[in-house]
């Protein structure tokens, strides 16, 4: 019974260790950072035409003064023309801005665009972000960077006619071949906007977007392997040592059953040679 319960036991572990191997467990972490390398925010207005682009800080953004006007651009901006990865004859037109930078300022980055166009019952914004603007500009074939972006991440959209607020923040997974890959959360916040135009003007789109960084901490995920190798091997010992004792405990009632054997019938033969 000892033998088959260390047989069993050996059994169990080894199948507890692999299917441990198989299903590691989720690690995550928060690195802080006082400055975070400058994101690539790519937008596709369409025909709608960039009014300005402005860096703020401490969360203040001032009151428009003409909306609708162009105004002040002191963004690093960029334009790429690249094939769409999924139908491949369909071209994308991106105006790449580079994101904020120093959280600890709550630097963000405000955008305007108007579109003349009053068919549409409904408008929107499409954009994307990526982890490094720097990397988009160091890439020797910017297109293909793009593709690559719209082929790996989500994308999102901003109303006309509101202030779209996007807190974003970063996730960075490590995969159990050492890679690593980067995503990115948002939570966005939508604000009426006040149209105080003439009646003639209103019929045109105007689109508000505020991108800022949630916090200062950067999300980090590793998958971790709980099995230890020393720990099985350990319990395989003891399991080993429960199969000694059991083979020894078996070995010594052997012994002693044929000693009492013996001891019966050595009795068994004194008692008949008494009768005879």
């Amino acid at each position: 019974m000892l033998m088959g319960v260390a047989v069993f036991l050996v059994y169990q572990t080894i199948s507890d260790f692999r299917e441990k191997l198989k299903q590691p467990v989720m690690s995550v972490s928060y690195k802080e950072v006082s400055m975070y390398d400058a994101p690539g925010i790519a937008l596709y207005p369409g025909k709608a035409q960039l009014l300005s682009c402005e860096h703020h800080y401490y969360d203040h953004i001032p009151p428009l003064t003409s909306p609708g006007q162009p105004g002040e651009n002191t963004c690093v901006t960029q334009k790429v023309n690249y094939t769409d990865p999924f139908t491949n004859n369909t071209m994308k037109h991106a105006l790449v801005v580079k994101g904020p930078r120093d959280v600890r300022r709550r630097e963000l980055v405000f955008l305007q665009f108007h579109l003349n166009e009053t068919k549409q019952d409904f408008s929107a914004i499409d954009y994307l972000l990526f982890s490094s603007y720097q990397h988009f500009l160091t890439s020797p074939n910017q297109a293909k960077f793009m593709q690559d972006c719209e082929s790996s991440f989500s994308s999102w959209k901003f109303s006309g006619g509101f202030r779209t607020w996007v807190k974003m923040s970063l996730v960075k997974t490590t995969e159990k071949d050492g890679s690593e890959s980067v995503e990115f959360r948002q939570e966005t916040s939508v604000v009426n906007y006040i149209d105080r135009r003439p009646s003639p003007e209103k019929g045109d789109q105007l689109f508000f977007v505020v991108f800022e960084w949630k916090d200062p901490y950067i999300q980090e995920i590793q998958d971790i392997i709980t099995a230890n190798p020393w720990s099985m091997i350990a319990l395989l010992c003891g399991v080993f040592l429960v199969l000694f004792k059991a083979a020894d405990f078996a070995k010594l009632s052997i012994k002693w059953m044929i000693k009492i054997r013996k001891r019966h019938l050595k009795k068994r033969a004194r008692e008949l040679n008494h009768i005879s």
